[in-house]
């Protein structure tokens, strides 16, 4: 990330310090499983210092999924008051698998704290075009200028490889002296750090990209989505953070309780000490195989203890359950999930299966993580209105009613709520007909 923030501001940008994604790449790490200076660790053992790979349950990884599916699902819509409005919205998602998409952002949102939605148009060979969903994380997520958590302008970075020549694609939305929004398309070879300008036809799939497009428009053609967390250690960022960034700790809790688990049965093994004299028989031929792990040979000096003797070592096992569910619980709680979120069975670590009532822990965060969602969403069908009427002259309502249906049935058991209706049903307020157009699309979808 350095060589581009340091492009950037050759280029006369001013981009965010080079400590900010310090900290998403710290975040990924942990993301990914393996943060090095963690799991990878030394013991000694009286006589040199051992390498060790601590052992991981990847519950960041976890914690960001679940997230993903608590915000953003299959049942998820975005809605339009207008049926043309509402049809081209539809062709646009399903093209670009948009329910797919956004779920898999999300959980990159989770992990790295922020990601972008950037629309864009592609024209195609027989003059028919096409709008592309292009999804940016943290790491490729640069704002040029911001105000207040509201980023104006940003550039947007992916790198590329092509045979044995690395690529950095760069894509810069600012403004012009007018006011309006200018798409600037670069591409870069990258060697050894340094980024190099390079003709967009280097790459096959950057040949038709223009390297200027006006928009014409006030307003951006890309949305952030970031967590709705406040950042605890540099309150003035324009990028949020990970859900997990203040529970670090609780991570390592969740670690070094399941390696101490995993150690137990390493060095709890059955062992049968042996005597050099018992390992042969009268004529000389060896009675145990040398290849079992089972045995071992004490030096012939071993004193006078039992020719054989048997080290049957006890598990721990009932503690280290029971200390992993403590880390889980605190680890679930430090992640907004509430404490009894997870919980370890002999199958590995499982989702608590409960009614989540308004007052919860997992109720709230919830319903704050959807205030940035909701608004997202709505940008985005907006601009791509707009997209719809500048590149393909479709003459849609931009102004439309935008509406962002999420799947409640996440946090409130589907079951309570048909109950709770049907009570309302009995006392008149609600219709039949508003009951069964809300069941019947529940079972539609």
């Amino acid at each position: 990330m350095k060589d581009i923030l340091d492009k950037l501001r050759e280029m006369g940008y001013r981009p965010p310090g080079d400590e900010l994604y310090a900290r998403v790449v710290f975040w990924e790490s942990w993301y990914a499983g393996t943060e090095t200076r963690f799991h990878n660790y030394r013991v000694f053992n009286g006589q040199k210092h051992v390498p060790c790979r601590r052992s991981s349950l990847s519950m960041a990884k976890r914690v960001c999924e679940d997230w993903a599916d608590l915000l953003l699902n299959e049942k998820a819509a975005i809605r339009a008051a207008g049926e043309r409005e509402q049809a081209f919205l539809d062709r646009v998602l399903r093209e670009n698998a948009f329910p797919m998409l956004a779920n898999a952002l999300q959980e990159r949102k989770a992990a790295l704290g922020t990601v972008a939605y950037v629309p864009r148009y592609v024209a195609g060979g027989d003059g028919k075009g096409s709008l592309r969903i292009d999804g940016v994380d943290a790491r490729g997520i640069i704002p040029l200028s911001w105000e207040n958590g509201r980023v104006m302008e940003c550039a947007f970075a992916s790198r590329r490889c092509r045979g044995d020549e690395n690529f950095v694609v760069l894509q810069i939305h600012h403004l012009s002296a007018d006011g309006t929004y200018v798409l600037e398309n670069r591409l870069f070879l990258s060697e050894n750090g340094v980024l190099a300008e390079a003709p967009l036809a280097a790459l096959p799939d950057c040949a038709s990209v223009p390297p200027l497009v006006r928009t014409g428009r006030r307003t951006p053609q890309f949305v952030l989505d970031r967590m709705n967390l406040a950042d605890n250690r540099d309150p003035d960022s324009p990028l949020g953070i990970s859900v997990f960034a203040n529970a670090i700790d609780q991570l390592r809790g969740v670690d070094v309780a399941y390696d101490s688990y995993v150690n137990e049965f390493i060095l709890g093994k059955k062992r049968i000490l042996v005597k050099p004299e018992a390992t042969k028989d009268f004529d000389g031929q060896p009675l145990f195989d040398t290849d079992e792990l089972a045995f071992y040979i004490l030096p012939e000096d071993s004193g006078n203890d039992s020719v054989i003797r048997e080290i049957d070592m006890s598990l721990r096992t009932s503690e280290h359950r029971e200390g992993i569910r403590d880390m889980l619980g605190l680890l679930a709680s430090a992640c907004g999930l509430g404490g009894q979120y997870y919980t370890l069975e002999r199958t590995g670590v499982k989702t608590a299966t409960q009614v989540v009532s308004e007052n919860s822990a997992l109720y709230r965060s919830v319903r704050r993580q959807e205030i940035p969602l909701r608004q997202a969403l709505e940008e985005l069908a907006r601009v791509l209105l707009r997209m719809g009427n500048d590149y393909e002259g479709l003459g849609l309502d931009e102004e439309t009613g935008i509406t962002i249906d999420l799947d409640d049935s996440v946090i409130e058991d589907t079951g309570t709520a048909f109950e709770r209706e049907a009570r309302m049903l009995e006392l008149g307020v609600l219709s039949a007909e508003e009951f069964r157009s809300r069941w019947a699309r529940d079972r539609r979808q």
